[in-house]
């Protein structure tokens, strides 16, 4: 039995990982030592990305591009931000069963699929992971879990497996880790080539280590952890996590897979807390560079030149266009993608093309455009103007320097949003906390 020559691919989302927390970053040692060191070897054999952002600030709107390749502006449930346990039921707020998706699409071209770790796009029995495309499901549906009691923030136990919910002890990284890993070794007895979304909730709040089990009680009321949590706890979910997807790496590497496994590493979002996101500004829920430019690591030793460095402009759907793009597997003909593929740059690390980017939030009435060297930015109301590779803090506003370039760059933005579904009425921003519980960034 030969294995198909097509690639196996991996995609790994961390939740609410800053820009540099990872070493490969610049991020700093923790007390223990590398935060990272898997990771960082990723992106030491293979190619990192400088200029990669998250197609939103916050967890399920970017999830929505993710699954579809397209602006998720097109779909009522990526209006919410996020979409919260209050939506539970709804028929309206998740990922449409009928829509294409990355899973379907490759699911229907011959390839294994399934999700491992967080869904957060929408509740059962309307939504799910395996009315999407994927063949199986391990993990939480919500935004955010227990680590441990694997509870969502309402208090309800949220834990799947398929369509079932089902109670699983331990610690949810390592759950999500070693799931992996199993199901890689199924997989490979097969011939069928593989796609595995590896979703972690790590490092998002609850604050809680492998060794932090004593603290799930006390957090039960509210998983935001306003209380507790520190750089040190931070890291070293960072780390249990890096260590998880070592042992992924060594499952594709047992059974003859990983040199032909595309793996690409991102973050949903900018960092929230503890994170670090030097040198950049902002963070989760922030159009601002903190809040949208996240790590983006490709590895796939069959293809990718190791040792690269991109300085490409990229989003999150820009990488399920290519991994379809590698499969060699079209877009739906009623869908056209809005990500376009990255796969000549994996081949080769210097290629470079244009690639204008949009955002838009709820939230502070946000706009943001990249071009170029440029950046348009709207926050309530006040408009700015920053050239990136100069000024990557955006503490340096062109706007009344060159307001020929922003309005231009305001005009572009608004014929881009023409194309989009107006943001509803009814579309909810859950914040979780403010500036009453911590002071403002």
């Amino acid at each position: 039995m030969s294995r198909d020559p097509r690639p196996n691919m991996i995609f790994i989302v961390a939740d609410d990982l800053g820009y540099a927390d990872l070493g490969c970053y610049g991020g700093r040692d923790a007390a223990f030592g590398k935060v990272s060191p898997v990771i960082d070897g990723l992106a030491a054999r293979g190619l990192r990305f400088t200029q990669g952002y998250s197609n939103s600030p916050v967890c399920s709107p970017t999830r929505f591009a993710l699954m579809t390749a397209r602006y998720q502006y097109r779909l009522r449930g990526a209006a919410e931000e996020p979409i919260n346990s209050k939506s539970r039921g709804s028929t309206t707020l998740g990922l449409p069963p009928e829509h294409p998706t990355l899973p379907s699409l490759l699911r229907g071209a011959g390839y294994r699929t399934a999700l491992i770790g967080k869904w957060h796009l929408g509740y059962p029995p309307s939504f799910g992971p395996l009315k999407s495309g994927y063949e199986e499901f391990f993990g939480p549906m919500s935004g955010g879990v227990d680590y441990f009691t694997h509870c969502a923030s309402s208090g309800a136990h949220d834990f799947y497996i398929g369509e079932e919910e089902r109670k699983t002890d331990g610690y949810l990284t390592d759950l999500i880790s070693n799931r992996a890993v199993d199901w890689i070794a199924r997989m490979a007895q097969g011939d069928a080539p593989l796609f595995l979304s590896l979703h972690y909730t790590a490092p998002h709040w609850p604050w809680e280590t492998r060794d932090d089990a004593a603290l799930a009680p006390e957090v039960a009321k509210n998983l935001f952890h306003l209380h507790g949590g520190n750089i040190h706890t931070y890291r070293r979910m960072i780390h249990h996590m890096d260590e998880g997807i070592g042992w992924v790496m060594r499952a594709l590497q047992q059974h003859g897979l990983a040199d032909n496994t595309l793996v690409v590493f991102t973050s949903d979002n900018g960092g929230e807390r503890f994170s670090d996101n030097w040198p950049l500004v902002g963070g989760k829920m922030d159009l601002t560079e903190g809040g949208i430019r996240v790590p983006w690591v490709a590895h796939w030793p069959a293809v990718i030149a190791p040792g690269g460095v991109s300085e490409q402009h990229s989003m999150t759907m820009d990488w399920s266009a290519t991994l379809l793009d590698a499969a060699g597997v079209a877009a739906h003909p009623d869908y056209p993608l809005d990500g376009v593929s990255l796969l000549p740059v994996l081949r080769e690390a210097q290629r470079r093309f244009d690639r204008p980017m949009h955002w838009r939030m709820k939230h502070r009435g946000q706009r943001a455009m990249r071009l170029g060297d440029w950046k348009y930015l709207q926050v309530d109301g006040h408009e700015y103007l920053f050239n990136i590779p100069a000024d990557e803090r955006e503490r340096a506003s062109h706007a009344q320097r060159q307001p020929g370039r922003l309005a231009a760059m305001r005009e572009s933005w608004q014929a881009w949003e023409a194309t989009m579904p107006a943001i509803p009425d009814d579309a909810t921003v859950s914040l979780g906390y403010g500036i009453a519980d911590m002071p403002q960034r």
